[in-house]
């Protein structure tokens, strides 16, 4: 049969998602082996996003086949007991074989968390990327809407990116603030390397009067990522949602998936 679970992380302590030649930890790593063991059989999972060292995930999609019998709640109990303490799977449900946690998604989603204060955070360390200089939401709300279609992102991608084309549609961005809070969300159908590190890095340049709000489209028409800014750090960048047909009955997003995400 072929499954389907979520898989929630906090990717502080891990080199991405992807298993690396160089036995660095991952997070596919540890999932793989904890639902090995669960299966009494070498399982190989899939998923919709690879995330890059120190991005974490509200709910990352992926999917394994397997041949062994468990009830859906065994396999998430069962990995869970096995994984450590930054990994969680959150559910796990059957899916036609047909489904493919990359190439069945039609869109994904990340959130970008700011902590925009004078005193550098202790609890959100890690979690948050903090900015000190005072950022101007709204201004870098209407700068970034310049990004938005079917655009050619050349400009935003690093420049190892192996994507065969740099066309992608953006179909939402926004950036609020909440107290002290400042989230950026990126809806489109995907991302390439780096991509929304880059907007954000742009767009915090925007926000702290560095560059002037027209800047985001300037760069975006230069096709030339050396013109690109600043990437922004790891810390605040979250897989969030993937989205597919709702013949597959992926669940949403847990309601307790913490801090800011309800809004």
């Amino acid at each position: 049969m072929r499954i389907a679970l979520g898989v929630e992380y906090d990717g502080s302590r891990f080199c991405g998602w992807q298993t690396q030649k160089n036995g660095e930890r991952t997070v596919q790593e540890v999932v793989e082996r904890a639902l090995s063991s669960v299966a009494d059989q070498d399982v190989q999972v899939f998923a919709a996003g690879r995330t890059d060292t120190g991005v974490h995930a509200i709910q990352q999609v992926i999917h394994f086949d397997t041949i062994a019998v468990r009830p859906m709640h065994g396999w998430v109990m069962g990995a869970n007991i096995k994984l450590p303490k930054d990994v969680s799977i959150l559910w796990a449900k059957e899916v036609p074989q047909a489904f493919h946690a990359r190439f069945s998604a039609r869109a994904r989603t990340y959130r970008y968390l700011i902590l925009n204060r004078r005193s550098r955070p202790a609890l959100m360390a890690r979690r948050a990327t903090w900015i000190h200089r005072p950022l101007d939401a709204q201004l870098m709300h209407r700068s970034g809407q310049a990004l938005l279609g079917k655009q050619d992102f050349t400009s935003y991608r690093t420049v190892h990116c192996q994507a065969k084309s740099p066309i992608r549609t953006l179909h939402s961005l926004s950036v609020e603030r909440h107290d002290d809070f400042l989230v950026m969300e990126v809806h489109a159908d995907g991302f390439l390397h780096h991509m929304v590190r880059n907007i954000a890095g742009v767009l915090i340049a925007v926000g702290s009067g560095d560059r002037p709000p027209d800047w985001a489209a300037e760069v975006l028409a230069h096709r030339d990522r050396r013109l690109g800014g600043m990437t922004a750090a790891a810390d605040g960048l979250y897989f969030y949602r993937v989205d597919y047909d709702p013949q597959y009955k992926i669940p949403a997003i847990p309601q307790d998936s913490g801090l800011l995400w309800n809004l």
